[in-house]
């Protein structure tokens, strides 16, 4: 198991028990083919290059817990209700390298078409699998290459700023292994947003008291079932392996039972 999933599933199971999210109701909650991805990152950028105050306001207006969770949860930089929170976020990314990712980001995904009909289409595909699983409002945002993905309830933010490619100047001044650089690209976002979100509509229960082997091979259901919506092998790591034979010996097993299942003694 590589340490990237790692940190998503305890990126995930922190940020789900810290936040207390209250979202803005979709017009029509199990409609995937009406997901989208919302461009507050263009706000952000407008307000953090060039000062726009109208932009701000928009960012606390209309995204309110977007931008409560970026500031106190991922630049842990203060609260949103502190008199000079707003001069504080400012300077925070007058940084040169954050204002250059700022700009390649908003480059990098001036379209993202592709992104959006692929979310369509695996939601969808979820959807039938799942049938009670409400589908997610997704935004994304600018970080400051902290995490990838930020999931609440019935929420999810990606971070642009993790997935600008392997080969992106700045991700080489940084101690990224050749496995993390590999997965920081625009062909990972959906496969992560699918994982995130999975993981916390499906957390492990009592998770500090599993063995190792049981958090591993819950980690590679959460994969093979992205795989499958994918219909792309995006995840490979031996627990998805084992997941996979048990699912062929077990043709009957849905996606449903599967996720929710604790027993793990047949994967074995």
């Amino acid at each position: 198991m590589n340490h990237r999933i790692y940190y998503i599933f305890i990126t995930v199971m922190l940020l789900c028990t810290a936040c207390e999210f209250k979202l803005k109701p979709n017009e029509d909650e199990d409609a995937a083919g009406n997901i989208k991805v919302e461009r507050y990152d263009r706000l952000q950028s407008r307000y953090l290059i060039t000062g726009d105050f109208s932009a701000l306001q928009q960012m606390n207006t209309e995204y309110p817990i977007e931008t409560r969770t970026l500031v106190e949860k991922m630049l842990q930089i203060g609260e949103v209700s502190d008199h000079d929170i707003n001069e504080k976020f400012l300077r925070f990314y007058q940084d040169s390298t954050l204002q250059t990712l700022i700009s390649d980001a908003e480059s990098e995904y001036a379209n993202m078409d592709d992104i959006n009909k692929k979310l369509e289409q695996t939601f969808t595909k979820l959807k039938d699998w799942l049938p009670s699983m409400p589908i997610p409002r997704v935004y994304a945002q600018i970080g400051a290459l902290d995490q990838s993905i930020v999931v609440g309830d019935e929420m999810i933010g990606i971070s642009l700023d993790k997935y600008m490619g392997a080969k992106y100047p700045i991700y080489q001044r940084y101690d990224y292994s050749a496995e993390q650089l590999r997965t920081m690209g625009r062909n990972y976002i959906v496969p992560d947003c699918l994982s995130f979100y999975l993981l916390s509509l499906y957390p492990m229960p009592n998770y500090d008291s599993r063995t190792q082997l049981e958090k591993d091979l819950h980690m590679g259901k959460v994969m093979w079932v992205v795989n499958k919506a994918i219909g792309s092998q995006m995840f490979r790591t031996d627990y998805v392996t084992m997941v996979e034979r048990y699912m062929n010996s077990h043709p009957a097993v849905t996606v449903s039972h599967l996720l929710a299942s604790d027993d793990y003694t047949d994967f074995r």
